[in-house]
């Protein structure tokens, strides 16, 4: 049977339906067997629901498939209002406490229709056995129209034995051949079909490729159920760090470098006060904890929960956008503070389907090896710059004093008083100007570079007068007051003792 009547679990953010219950296997013979066994419930949200409500659904023994169909209604509302968009995953038996012992997957909206099986499940969840016991079929009522979200949901139970278990997961390796101490070229926000893309990890691999990238991140909205696909996707010329898209919300941060199988929950609000319980999730399986498009404009999108679990911020999200300006100019102003307050800032494609650009921008990273935890190191330092492609490569380096020298990331350690020389090398700008940028704002504006796009600026300068400096590489702007977009920017060089 299925019943409608709600009631709360005592959770803010949550809110149970009634199950959904089945016969036991023996009682539905027929002449090949156990026939399957379809149920469908029906339901309203009203404006204001709760973040998550749950559909219990009652599995009897000797259930081989367990498979979920729902759909909504999309009424027209008023221009500016949001309509109706909801999202859906699963929980097993073992419940929907947070943490996710009972996780089983996560669609979002990107699916109507999943499953699940010993053998088998549909991208983005977990295959494994379907034991008795109260399963959830969780809904994410991500916008409710004013009129309410009136849903349907189908659940089909197919019965008989369990299929033989699926072979243990094959992970990507956490090292690739590189080349010793260099650059390296990275993209650590990318979707696949395992979540809301449209592209395979194959696909992504070779257009990682194809973008002259070194290491990739799978970012997976609140799953980890495809780090098993990627093992064919790496090589020797390609590093595959595993991680998930953890999709509050209040924001989205990047589980960047994570253990193979790690699971982060995102049901939570920064008013709960659980993010720390998660961010530290992500640094015990051995991942940074990066906040990504802090200002992004999508409904959930904009970061509330602060900073102080970070390990890093994506400053530049895709295509050069106004917001991604205002992520940079936020992100300088904590610069002020020294590298006390400093996060070291990248940038990714947050690539999901065509047109979207692998690899715009890239993160390029000085790290000692090709591995997982030379790449983190790496942008854990803030020896980082964040390029549009691998066609612009920067060197960024102050000087000053009796030999003294630093690079992205690192302290010039000189007098207040003591003359420095800031020199930054481009290619592959072509009419593109640079910018220094201190805590006393930009203060140095290049002539375009060259039609080649290879170009050097220096400027010189004393700790006394700036504190930090950084480098912008900027397109031209055909008029106006405003920057052109970046196609690169540096994080700090610190200047003095």
């Amino acid at each position: 049977m299925a019943r409608r009547a709600l009631f709360a679990t005592g959770a803010a953010a949550a809110l149970t339906l009634g199950n959904v219950s089945f016969a036991a296997a023996e009682g539905q013979q027929g002449q090949q067997g156990p026939q399957p066994e379809t149920r469908t419930v029906r339901g309203t949200l009203p404006p204001g629901s709760p973040d998550y409500v749950y559909v219990p659904v009652d599995v009897p023994p000797g259930v081989r498939e367990l498979r979920v169909s729902y759909a909504y209604d999309r009424p027209a509302v008023p221009a500016g209002t949001p309509g109706n968009a909801l999202d859906t995953g699963l929980f097993d038996e073992r419940g929907t406490e947070l943490g996710g012992a009972g996780f089983r997957g996560w669609s979002g909206g990107a699916r109507t229709e999943f499953f699940v099986r010993a053998d088998e499940a549909t991208p983005g969840y977990v295959p494994g056995p379907v034991r008795a016991g109260r399963w959830h079929i969780a809904l994410g009522p991500y916008t409710v129209a004013p009129q309410g979200l009136t849903y349907e949901i189908t659940v089909r139970l197919t019965y008989g034995d369990p299929a033989p278990a699926a072979p243990p997961a094959s992970y990507p390796p956490s090292a690739a051949k590189g080349r010793g101490r260099a650059w390296y070229r990275g993209d650590c926000h990318l979707h696949s079909w395992y979540s809301d893309g449209r592209r395979t990890p194959a696909e992504i691999g070779a257009l990682a490729r194809a973008a002259g990238l070194d290491f990739v991140n799978t970012s997976e909205h609140n799953t980890h159920a495809g780090h098993g696909a990627w093992a064919d996707v790496a090589g020797d010329d390609l590093l595959v760090l595993l991680g998930e898209e953890v999709t509050t919300r209040n924001g989205h941060v990047l589980a960047v470098g994570t253990a193979p199988g790690t699971f982060v929950d995102w049901r939570y609000r920064a008013r709960e006060g659980r993010f720390g319980r998660f961010a530290r999730r992500i640094r015990q399986a051995g991942g940074l904890v990066v906040p990504a498009h802090p200002h992004a404009t999508c409904i959930g999108c904009s970061w509330k929960f602060g900073f102080g679990e970070a390990d890093a911020v994506e400053v530049w999200n895709g295509p050069y956008t106004p917001d991604d300006e205002v992520t940079l100019a936020e992100w300088d102003a904590t610069l002020r503070g020294g590298p006390a307050q400093w996060l070291p800032a990248v940038g990714n494609s947050d690539a999901h389907r065509d047109p979207d650009v692998v690899g715009l921008p890239q993160t390029v990273v000085l790290a000692d090896a090709l591995t997982r935890e030379a790449i983190q190191e790496g942008i854990r330092a803030g020896r980082v710059y964040v390029a549009e492609s691998s066609a612009v490569s920067l060197s960024f380096t102050a000087t000053g004093g009796p030999g003294e020298r630093a690079g992205i990331g690192e302290r010039l350690r000189v007098d207040a008083g003591t003359p420095v020389t800031v020199r930054l090398e481009a290619t592959g700008a072509p009419r593109c100007t640079v910018r220094f940028v201190t805590d006393e704002g930009v203060v140095f504006t290049s002539a375009p570079l060259p039609v080649s796009g290879t170009g050097v600026v220096e400027w010189r300068t004393t700790p006394a007068y700036a504190a930090y400096v950084r480098a912008e590489v900027r397109h031209e702007v055909a008029a106006g007051p405003l920057p052109g977009a970046l196609a690169a920017f540096t994080n700090p060089v610190f200047l003095g003792r």
